[in-house]
């Protein structure tokens, strides 16, 4: 039986054997709002306050991310899913709309494929629904295998290249998304990567999604290639996409208002 853990601003129920944490602000339609790869619920805040003022905004941490516990030593996008739904469960929510930043894109789409009913809305906000190529697996082989050894000097590195640094530096942005980051443990961090290597494709999701699709891109990212990203737009029939210019992987910081205001026409308009 699920149950509130505590009473504060961050809220927490029992998922199987750990604890999933969340927040969920504001009245009027519901948005969820799903981090990326080392991110937290707090990458949203910014979002939540904004926008929690005309809707009900749920922020949820990830398993092994922010404050939300390791379930194993590979979380794949279904068991993510999972967790999420025990919450949006919880909550007595039936209709929602979803937000999902790169691997919270991922886990969207196994949400949306077992209750596509249940959705009013979906943004890919810098993900895609394709699997992993063999490179890819490779590579999410290599960092894992750094990761064990010294998941700081990972981070490091990897989180000043989400960004379009060579447009502008976003030196606090950066930090920030660091600092959330470092928060993450070993466990976690290999979990998700283990997790996202053996995703399924789920384009066939968006083909014949039922509710209207958004794909939030960046024209600068380094991480998912954004004529890829228009392409899979096309696919639902209801399907639209923005492109920004001069933005990377992190566009939730890097065009914080011009992103905001997008998925807020976007639910009004839904």
């Amino acid at each position: 039986m699920d149950e509130i853990v505590n009473e504060l601003k961050e809220k927490s129920i029992k998922f199987k054997s750990i604890n999933v944490a969340f927040t969920d602000e504001g009245k009027g339609k519901v948005v969820v709002f799903l981090h990326g790869f080392l991110g937290a619920k707090e990458v949203w805040n910014p979002f939540s306050k904004e926008l929690s003022k005309t809707q009900r905004i749920i922020t949820i941490d990830l398993l092994g991310h922010g404050n939300t516990s390791c379930l194993s030593y590979v979380h794949t996008m279904e068991e993510m899913a999972e967790a999420v739904e025990s919450v949006i469960s919880h909550l007595k929510i039936r209709k929602y709309f979803l937000v999902g930043h790169s691997l919270g894109g991922y886990v969207s789409l196994a949400m949306a494929e077992n209750n596509p009913d249940n959705l009013k809305g979906l943004v890919m906000f810098h993900s895609s629904a394709k699997a992993d190529d063999k490179q890819r697996k490779i590579d999410r082989d290599r960092v894992a295998r750094i990761v064990k050894i010294n998941s700081e000097l990972f981070i490091n590195e990897a989180i000043p290249n989400l960004f379009n640094t060579s447009f502008k530096p976003y030196k606090r942005g950066v930090e920030k998304i660091k600092k959330i980051a470092l928060n993450t443990s070993k466990q976690g961090v290999v979990a998700a990567l283990e997790g996202m290597k053996v995703r399924l494709d789920r384009e066939i999701v968006l083909k014949f999604a039922p509710y209207p699709v958004l794909f939030i891109i960046g024209k600068e990212d380094n991480v998912l290639p954004y004529k890829d990203l228009i392409f899979q737009s096309d696919m639902p029939e209801n399907g639209s996409c923005i492109l920004l210019d001069n933005v990377g992987h992190m566009g939730f910081v890097e065009s914080e208002i011009e992103t905001c205001q997008t998925i807020k026409k976007f639910v009004m308009d839904n």
